[in-house]
């Protein structure tokens, strides 16, 4: 049996897990995420996994393969870095293995990500940088109208007349809801109209995917957003979405990408170790 740990530096939050491997079995040991806020990334990556460790009865000694993903690869103690698109198709797989394409919404951008049963990446699309559908963007509206993160999602689900945010560009769609907050545009309102959005956009990268059915997971920091979700399952039942795709969530889905760097870590060590025996054995 051996141990790796999987760590997914965002921008916005460090997560990081602890699998044991044997063979073919996997067990998940300890799950933990920290926000940034303003924080060394970095620092707090260490931080965490050592209390990761210490939550195990573990140490450092004792982990076959630190797998990084996301921004990770610059972490000085790491044993290797994986592509954010394929640790968050595998931990997809691993969350719910039913699911065949994945929609990852992090802080800066959304990815949307067709799979096959093994969770291989078969084919993805990202948004730019600039786009009004993502965290980021929805953390600078929640400051503009006084509102927490965490606020978000339920305040959405409240709204009864929505006001969509037309703007693809972040800065234009932030001025968009100033100009709605000047116009007495209620929160929830101004939040779902934003949902909206973000969901039509999302269904549209999945399509450029040629992902038209079958179960799609959101992960990502978004992915608990409640107000997003229902967006997302309402875009889906408008028969202009021209999609049949069954939008889940899952409570561990903010740390997809990172179940999938500690799995991938343990399918490498394992790779390298049976090229090890038969470099001796020859």
């Amino acid at each position: 049996m051996i141990h790796t740990i999987g760590i997914d530096v965002g921008t916005g939050a460090v997560k990081t897990v602890l699998f044991s491997a044997d063979g073919g079995k996997t067990d998940w040991l300890v799950k933990r995420v920290e926000r940034i806020r303003k924080r060394d990334p970095y620092k707090l990556a260490e931080e965490t996994m050592n209390k990761a460790l210490e939550e195990a009865g573990l140490s450092v000694d004792d982990i076959a393969y630190i797998a990084t993903t996301g921004e990770g690869e610059s972490l000085a103690f790491h044993t290797g870095h994986f592509y954010s698109m394929t640790t968050h198709a595998r931990g997809a797989i691993y969350l719910d293995p039913e699911v065949r394409s994945v929609l990852d919404i992090g802080a800066l951008h959304g990815r949307a990500i067709r799979i096959d049963e093994r969770g291989k990446v078969l084919e993805y699309r990202m948004t730019s940088q600039c786009a009004s559908g993502t965290g980021q963007f929805l953390e600078n509206i929640a400051r503009y109208l006084g509102i927490t993160s965490e606020e978000i999602g339920e305040l959405s689900l409240e709204a009864d007349d929505p006001e969509v945010v037309s703007s693809i560009c972040a800065v234009l769609a932030e001025t968009d809801v100033i100009n709605m907050v000047s116009r007495s545009i209620s929160s929830p309102n101004i939040l779902k109209g934003i949902h909206i959005s973000m969901a039509q956009r999302l269904l549209k990268l999945l399509r450029a995917t040629k992902v038209t059915d079958g179960a799609v997971l959101l992960t990502g920091g978004l992915a608990l957003d409640k107000g997003l979700v229902a967006a997302m399952k309402e875009g889906v039942a408008d028969p202009k979405s021209k999609t049949t795709v069954e939008v889940r969530g899952h409570e561990d889905s903010i740390y997809a990408g990172a179940i999938g760097a500690a799995l991938w870590g343990a399918f490498r060590h394992e790779k390298l170790a049976d090229i090890a025996a038969l470099k001796i054995a020859s």
